[in-house]
C-alpha cells in the first residue's frame, strides 16, 4: 500500500484509505459496509490476452464481463480470466486485493464516472480506497472503455 500511497500523492490525487478490520470480499459487501450503492464499487480484475495481461476496472453493479466483447474492444482474439498465481504475478496482489492502480494497460467501466467517489482496492485485503473515478484515467494507462 506504501506504492500506492505514494503514486496517489506524486500525482496530487485526492484520496482516502479507509481500514476495517475484516477484508472486504465481494462488490455487495463493500456496498453495505461503506452505506454505499454497489455500483460505486470498483473491482479490478485481471485478464488474459495472446498480447498479454489487462486489468478491467469494473463497477460493482456489472454482475459479469463480456470477455468476447471486451477481446473485441481491444483487438484481441481471446480474453480468458487470470489464476490466481497468474493475477499475483502480474499485481503484485492477491485476487480481491488488486489496487486500483496497475501497471497494466487498463480497461475502464464508463459507469463508474456516474459517481463522485469509487471505492476499490489497495492491494491489501483490510483497507479500501475511496477516489474520484476520473483518477483513474491518471492512475493508470487506460486503453479502452466499457460501455
Amino acid at each position: 500500500m506504501d506504492l500506492l500511497k505514494t503514486i496517489l500523492l506524486e500525482k496530487d490525487i485526492p484520496f482516502e484509505i479507509i481500514h476495517h478490520e475484516k477484508p472486504i470480499r465481494t462488490a455487495q459487501e463493500g456496498a453495505d459496509y461503506f452505506g454505499i450503492e454497489l455500483g460505486q464499487t470498483a473491482p479490478t480484475l485481471i485478464v488474459k490476452a495472446d498480447e498479454g495481461y489487462f486489468a478491467i476496472i469494473i463497477s460493482g453493479q456489472r454482475k459479469r464481463v463480456n470477455l468476447e466483447e471486451t477481446a473485441e474492444i481491444l483487438g484481441c482474439s481471446q480474453l480468458t480470466m487470470a489464476s490466481p498465481k497468474e493475477v499475483r504475478q502480474v499485481t503484485g496482489y492477491a485476487i480481491g486485493s488488486v489496487a486500483l492502480a496497475v501497471s497494466l494497460p487498463c480497461i475502464v467501466d464508463r459507469a463508474l464516472y456516474s459517481y463522485p467517489f469509487i471505492y476499490g482496492g489497495t492491494g491489501e485485503a483490510a483497507s479500501t480506497l475511496k477516489i474520484s473515478p476520473d483518477a483513474l484515467e491518471k492512475l493508470n494507462q487506460v486503453v479502452a472503455y466499457l460501455d
